[in-house]
């Protein structure tokens, strides 16, 4: 028992006793007025005493009732105390979670935010780089297959110059061809002098001026050949016997010469003067007609396609460190986009822990506030049932008032037992008042509650009479004064006990 409640008894005992002890010093003694005409209930003894034990059993059940409602208030105001606390408690906490998660989730939501712009602008940059890749990778490998289209155009104009120098080579060595003399008036006839030229053949030779070097055999006749010329231009001869040699001259390429000779025959036919003829060399030479200029453009499509090759080359070798760079700059890219992703998710996670945290921090706050809630509502019922059971205690009490200020009227011969009747029911009200006030007393020590219910105990009034509704005759109750004083000295002296005592063992405490 707390001391608060102690302290509450005490005065409240103290109080009590000194009421009693008021009402019982302030008390008029009731005397008989023999000269009264006031009608009075008429009853007996046991009627009383049956009214009384009613009254009494009615206050005993109702203090206890009182008790126990008081036990379930008391009960019901530490549960709400407690609900009270916690719910303090959970509000304090979800007000710290509040500003701390509301921190956290507003940073949980920037840092969200920001990942998933990264990420955007990482999977922007990664969907640029790989295009750009792709593009350049084509572009490799363009330039690769003009690298491969351009070594073939070499390879064939290499192939055509090499067959160019070839033939050039060739007619620049020389090829041996058909060639006959004729006699320059008649194409047709052979000419005389062609029976020097047994091989009826001819060696020509391309030059590098586009000319032709044509050499004639010459098998026999030396000594009578002396002169040969073409265009005025004469002819060279190279002696390759004691009667033979080579004759050589130079000329555009034709397919026939005319040649001036002269014929010295002296020696063997004195009578025959020295004879200046013409004759037709008929040699086609015009078969290399064309070579060097052949040569020539085969040549130049070779360095054309070779100067395409190198530009080939490098266009592919641009081709391929860019298509290199980019996609370098696409796997960086793709790095920083997973990064990103990673850092989005990560701060999506936190985000989510954050509200979480928050949400639970209010849902343990609705919890505390709804338990609080039904606590109250049980302290709520807990009190009405303390009031319910206060008020019938009050009832009883004032029934069983009622019933100990009950007049019986007695024969004046029994006057006596009367008063000795009275005394007891006296006796019995101060112990009835003295058993509630004990019970109110027990069940404030058993509970928290820091108010106290005392019965009240029965004052003394004046005996009144009444006519009974059955009865013509009223008759006159001879009233010593003294049938209440017994029990209104014991009632105060109980009653004044239970306020002294506590205070005195307070005061011995």
């Amino acid at each position: 028992m707390t001391s608060h409640v102690k302290n509450t008894l005490v005065t409240t005992a103290a109080i009590a006793g000194a009421l009693a002890a008021t009402t019982l010093f302030n008390t008029t003694t009731v005397k008989a007025d023999t000269t009264s005409s006031a009608p009075v209930t008429t009853t007996t003894s046991a009627t009383k005493d049956t009214a009384i034990a009613s009254a009494q059993a009615k206050v005993n059940s109702a203090s206890a009732a009182v008790v126990s409602a008081q036990a379930a208030y008391g009960s019901a105001s530490t549960a709400a105390f407690d609900a009270a606390a916690k719910t303090a408690a959970a509000s304090a906490s979800a007000a710290a979670t509040s500003a701390a998660t509301s921190s956290a989730v507003a940073n949980a939501q920037a840092a969200a935010d920001s990942a998933a712009t990264a990420k955007s602008t990482a999977d922007a940059n990664l969907a640029k780089a790989q295009s750009n890749a792709a593009a350049t990778s084509r572009a490799k490998s363009m330039t690769s297959a003009a690298v491969v289209s351009a070594q073939s155009a070499v390879a064939s104009a290499s192939a055509k110059a090499s067959d160019a120098d070839s033939a050039v080579a060739s007619a620049e060595a020389g090829q041996t061809v058909t060639a006959n003399l004729m006699k320059s008036d008649d194409p047709t006839q052979a000419s005389a002098a062609q029976q020097y030229f047994a091989t009826k053949t001819a060696i020509v030779k391309l030059l590098p001026s586009g000319q032709v070097q044509i050499t004639i055999p010459l098998t026999s006749g030396l000594k009578f050949l002396k002169e040969v010329s073409y265009n005025g231009v004469d002819a060279t001869f190279t002696k390759t016997g004691d009667d033979s040699a080579k004759i050589t001259f130079t000329a555009d390429p034709a397919t026939s010469y005319t040649l001036a000779m002269t014929m010295d025959i002296t020696s063997v036919m004195p009578f025959m003067p020295i004879m200046h003829e013409k004759a037709l060399l008929d040699v086609d030479t015009t078969i290399f007609n064309g070579l060097l200029a052949a040569k020539s453009d085969a040549d130049a499509v070779l360095t054309s396609a070779q100067a395409a090759l190198s530009t080939a080359k490098i266009n592919a070798a641009s081709a391929a460190q860019v298509a290199s760079n980019a996609a370098s700059a696409a796997t960086a890219a793709a790095t920083v986009a997973s990064d990103a992703s990673v850092v989005a998710t990560s701060a999506a996670t936190n985000l989510t822990s954050a509200q979480a945290a928050n949400s639970t921090a209010q849902a343990a706050l609705t919890s505390a506030q709804a338990a609080q809630s039904a606590a109250d509502a049980v302290l709520a019922t807990a009190k009405a049932n303390l009031d319910s059971a206060n008020a019938a205690l009050t009832s009883a009490q004032a029934e069983l008032k009622s019933a100990q200020n009950i007049v019986v009227v007695t024969p004046a011969s029994s006057a006596a037992s009367s008063a000795s009747s009275a005394t007891s029911s006296a006796t019995n009200s101060a112990a009835s008042a003295a058993t509630a006030t004990s019970n109110v007393a027990s069940s404030a020590s058993t509970t928290t509650v820091t108010s106290a219910v005392v019965a009240t105990p029965a004052t003394t009034k004046k005996a009144t009479s009444s006519t009974p509704a059955s009865s013509t005759t009223a008759k006159t109750l001879p009233q010593t004064g003294n049938e209440n004083q017994s029990a209104l000295v014991a009632l105060g002296l109980a009653i004044l006990t239970l306020g002294i005592y506590p205070m005195m063992k307070r005061k011995h405490a």
